[in-house]
């Protein structure tokens, strides 16, 4: 497994991530610890969560996975997504954080957060109220780095801009959907990234799951995989055309479009980690062997030609 820093930090995480959205709803706490435990023994050390994922059981079921070997894990969750019916019950507040992130310690059963992110923007809070407080929690020992999620780069730009401003903790990454289907943060997201030292922890990286191979045009979607009660409007003729052109480019050099998946995200230097989900052991596997495939300069350039001539501004 390659380690690379979370942005500027000094925090090395490993470059494929775990995604823990599905622990409490489709995995209990023993097949949550089964997929946790293979993690680790591939080398993966990034898990990420939220505390709302699973109403809070995904925070729970890492916390005792994790017993007696805490130290073994990068774990990074998330605040902002309501969590209650009450008035302070979500959102940026300085309020709701600190309230939150003693909710989240005591799930995850340890008396630090590695990586605590703010899940969402919120327009209603200022952005030093949220800084500030995220500060006050890195000064206490109980938050250790900052980061963001679902951020625009303007966004992104001016909690930078605060921070430095104000001396005080900077977000060390961001976290957004991005695929070689979803390129959308590419045309600012990215390029401010890679100026100033913000990690990118791409999610949803196989596309809900349509880069996995599973999917064949006018077939129905395999019983129990992600897109087979809803294709979550992906079944389209240029989303085929373009994936079976991934697929000629991926079988001449012996790989397949999932490795791609994680490989060409990883071409870029500004992705810390690619955060992939996973319920079964043998998607941990092939997600962590996927990071072995280095992408060459023409390589990348001709993804980028199939990817431009199929899905024009994708």
């Amino acid at each position: 497994m390659e380690y690379r820093y979370l942005g500027k930090s000094g925090l090395k995480v490993s470059v494929i991530g775990l995604g823990t959205n599905n622990f409490g709803r489709r995995l209990d706490a023993d097949a949550s610890a089964l997929v946790i435990n293979h993690a680790l023994d591939m080398g993966v050390n990034m898990i990420d969560t939220s505390n709302s994922y699973g109403d809070g059981y995904s925070e729970e079921y890492i916390g005792r996975a994790l017993e007696g070997k805490r130290d073994k894990a990068i774990i990074g969750t998330k605040v902002s997504s309501a969590v209650g019916d009450g008035p302070n019950d979500g959102g940026n507040s300085r309020q709701h954080i600190m309230v939150a992130v003693e909710d989240s310690l005591r799930r995850l059963k340890t008396d630090y957060i590695d990586l605590y992110q703010i899940h969402w923007h919120d327009p209603h809070v200022p952005i030093e109220e949220t800084l500030r407080a995220l500060d006050d929690l890195v000064r206490q020992g109980k938050v250790r780095y900052i980061g963001c999620s679902n951020f625009t780069a303007w966004q992104v730009c001016e909690a930078a801009w605060t921070s430095k401003t104000l001396g005080i903790s900077e977000f060390v990454s961001v976290q957004p959907r991005y695929s070689l289907m979803d390129r959308g943060i590419e045309a600012e997201l990215v390029p401010f990234c890679e100026s100033y030292g913000v990690g990118i922890l791409p999610y949803y990286p196989l596309a809900n799951g349509f880069l996995t191979g599973k999917y064949r045009r006018g077939q129905n979607a395999p019983e129990g995989t992600r897109l087979a009660e809803s294709d979550r409007g992906m079944f389209t003729d240029a989303n085929f055309d373009l994936l079976e052109r991934l697929e000629a480019f991926c079988e001449a050099r012996g790989h397949s479009v999932l490795e791609l998946a994680f490989a060409w995200l990883l071409a870029n230097g500004a992705v810390s980690s690619v955060i992939a989900g996973a319920t079964r052991v043998e998607q941990i596997i092939s997600n962590a062997r996927a990071s072995s495939w280095q992408l060459t300069s023409y390589e990348i350039a001709e993804v980028g030609g199939i990817i431009d001539a199929v899905m024009p501004g994708n």
